[in-house]
């Protein structure tokens, strides 16, 4: 696993799977219920897409899957997301990057 930030959305989306499957998804969405004590507050799912909605230490933001463009983080206001907003996005992304690769490594050993 590889993160990625990009700014396509007009605000900082953190790409955490590119080739992520629904699979995948659920399971990130597990890891932030579970071990950040995060509560999903709207779900949107469509047939390609997923957008479920949350609050991290203040900030509105959104886990979102794409069936053709994989598993990604990022504020939920996109175009009008302050610079704070952005920073919480690569702060979260970061910290599940290096949980979901610890339980990577320890699924190889």
């Amino acid at each position: 696993m590889s993160l990625t930030l990009r700014t396509t959305l007009g605000c900082t989306e953190a790409i955490i799977a590119d080739d992520g499957g629904l699979k995948q998804f659920y399971h990130i969405a597990n890891v932030l219920s579970q071990d950040f004590k995060i509560k999903f507050s709207n779900k949107e799912d469509d047939f390609d897409t997923i957008n479920w909605e949350f609050r991290f230490k203040g900030h509105d933001m959104t886990l979102h899957y794409n069936i053709y463009n994989g598993i990604s983080l990022f504020p939920t206001k996109t175009r009008d997301a302050v610079n704070k907003d952005n920073k919480a996005v690569v702060e979260l992304a970061g910290v599940l990057e290096g949980r979901l690769f610890k339980e990577e490594q320890r699924n190889i050993a």
